[in-house]
């Protein structure tokens, strides 16, 4: 038995992957109205409360019952709840009612981006209720998710992935088994911080183009090819040189310091505002200081091994 809570964009994008090859679906949201339209769209039971959610299955296309399944004898029964919600305060929240009606057993997937010690704590709360816990961050939007063509990263112990495992199935054919709990939700929130930096980046670079007469084609067009600075310093510097430790030969540190002053003295002539860029500049001032001037500058990487916390 499978429940959903959570029905807003995403949810009911989930609830299309769940409803088919899943079955027996039951899905709650606070707006119940929400909670009924996509029960209604896909075939699924809509409950009142995250006790029906977890109480013992009724009749195909019926609400659960609403007695108490709190305790030995109720009737409980083992199933794997979904969560697909807005922020960490709703996902803690959700949790913690889970925990005191779930059957041991039990799995939380947690889908909703939240951070990994969010997860973790998940965890240690629903571990006197043996109810398990596992992260299963979606790397997609709602539209590849509803076709089937997101992709998940996992994290959790290998008894709860397995127990989870044919809801994962459901949900996504493209998994990644990243590690311990909160591996799948680090991944996902350091994907995301890469695309959201990028993107201030890419406009202030647009901007800096544009102000010298370059159109915005031209300039993405540029960017498109493997060799230029959007794509060379993930498929060369970080995969290769960083991944091996290379950093003799390539573009000197210091060279790619005095690039980036031009950009900033370009910004400045031009009346560019910068925010990501300026302060990406600080990184090459402190690799040449620390006497990094001559390698190939994704040597910066030496930098976070040197402020790496200690294990």
């Amino acid at each position: 038995m499978i429940g959903l809570c959570g029905c807003g964009n995403m949810g009911a994008a989930i609830a299309v992957r769940l409803a088919g090859p899943a079955g027996g679906l039951r899905v709650f949201d606070l707006d119940a109205e929400k909670a009924a339209a996509v029960a209604e769209a896909v075939g699924a039971s809509a409950v009142a409360s995250l006790a029906d959610l977890a109480g013992p299955p009724g009749p195909t296309g019926s609400p659960a019952p609403t007695e108490p399944t709190g305790s030995e004898g109720s009737g409980q029964h083992a199933l794997t709840v979904v969560l697909s919600l807005p922020h960490a305060a709703a996902s803690r929240a959700v949790v913690a009612d889970l925990a005191t009606v779930l059957a041991p057993g039990s799995v939380i997937v947690e889908t909703s981006t939240v951070a990994p010690s969010d997860v973790r704590a998940a965890a240690t709360a629903c571990e006197p209720a043996g109810v398990l816990v596992v992260d299963a961050a979606i790397l997609s939007g709602v539209a590849q998710m509803q076709a089937g063509t997101s992709a998940l990263l996992i994290g959790g112990a290998d008894e709860a992935v397995a127990a989870a495992q044919p809801v994962l199935d459901a949900l996504a054919e493209r998994q990644v088994r990243l590690g311990a709990l909160g591996t799948g939700m680090a991944a996902k929130v350091a994907n995301n911080a890469v695309s959201h930096a990028v993107m201030v980046v890419l406009l202030e670079a647009a901007a800096l183009a544009e102000a010298e007469g370059i159109s915005r084609a031209a300039f993405t067009e540029m960017l498109k090819a493997p060799d230029a600075g959007l794509m060379r310093p993930l498929t060369h510097r970080l995969a290769e040189r960083v991944a091996n430790g290379d950093y003799e030969g390539g573009m000197p540190t210091e060279a790619a310091r005095k690039d980036s002053e031009i950009a900033l003295a370009m910004a400045k002539e031009a009346g560019v505002p910068l925010f990501a860029i300026e302060a990406a500049h600080t990184p090459y001032e402190l690799a040449v200081a620390a006497g990094y001037g001559r390698l190939d500058y994704a040597v910066l990487a030496r930098l976070w091994e040197r402020w790496k916390p200690p294990s």
